[in-house]
């Protein structure tokens, strides 16, 4: 329990050091990515995916991380690195919870990490598919929390994975250079984004098998007056 308390404090306080050596706060800006990614090869793209996995995995929004990438790179291969580093920081924040802060985070949001360990435990995939598409929640604070739970890893990381691409693209999109008008390209990215949004709701409402989320969550999606059991076990006629 010392070393990993001990190794909870190494890890913040390496953080802390990084981000004020670096100024990792004025990183991710169009003219530090024109001097320090574009036009760099493969050495811009991994240091981009690397700073992506860092920026999301601390809390950064994961839209921003993908306009800039759809700058950076255009809108394939920008969205395409945009979504591998944010994968990679939802898979760091989420060991980090598992494996150094487990004990803490637990009894601070204890109620949050049972509500989003009953919500995806049966079926993770697709439940955390849900929980992506959804146009609203935390994204650092899902994997927190879902690191501290009973979920299993893979599904979680595979539902994450899948439920994040279409806003990233969206959003590459949005960043990206491509040869279009760019008030139609800001209005396309509307649209899909608010589609998009739209589709997660739905989801959310017709595919929850019967779980919760968050009760807020449940009243701001109009999912509050659902049964939560709408599939009861079929009795056997006599």
């Amino acid at each position: 329990m010392i070393l990993r308390g001990v190794a909870v404090m190494a890890t913040l306080v390496a953080a802390l050091y990084v981000w004020q050596t670096y100024d990792l706060g004025n990183v991710l800006t169009n003219d530090w990515i024109d001097s320090h990614i574009k036009g760099q090869g493969i050495a811009g793209e991994v240091l981009f995916i690397g700073l992506a996995a860092l920026a999301t995995g601390v809390g950064l929004p994961r839209q921003v991380v993908s306009g800039l990438a759809g700058y950076a790179f255009g809108l394939t291969l920008g969205t395409g690195l945009a979504l591998l580093g944010t994968v990679l920081g939802c898979i760091g924040s989420f060991y980090y919870a598992r494996l150094l802060a487990r004990a803490p985070l637990q009894k601070k949001f204890s109620t949050r990490v049972r509500s989003l360990d009953d919500f995806l435990h049966d079926h993770t995939f697709s439940m955390t598919l849900l929980v992506r598409m959804l146009p609203i929640g935390s994204n650092v604070a899902t994997n927190l929390a879902a690191g501290v739970s009973s979920v299993r890893a893979v599904p979680y990381f595979n539902g994450s994975a899948l439920g994040y691409f279409p806003q990233t693209l969206i959003f590459a999109l949005l960043g990206s250079g491509v040869s279009v008008d760019p008030a139609l390209r800001i209005s396309l990215s509307v649209v899909l984004f608010v589609a998009s949004g739209l589709l997660g709701v739905y989801l959310y409402r017709h595919f929850r098998h019967g779980k919760s989320l968050d009760t807020h969550i449940d009243e701001e999606l109009g999912a509050d007056d659902e049964p939560l059991n709408p599939n009861p076990q079929k009795t056997s006629a006599p």
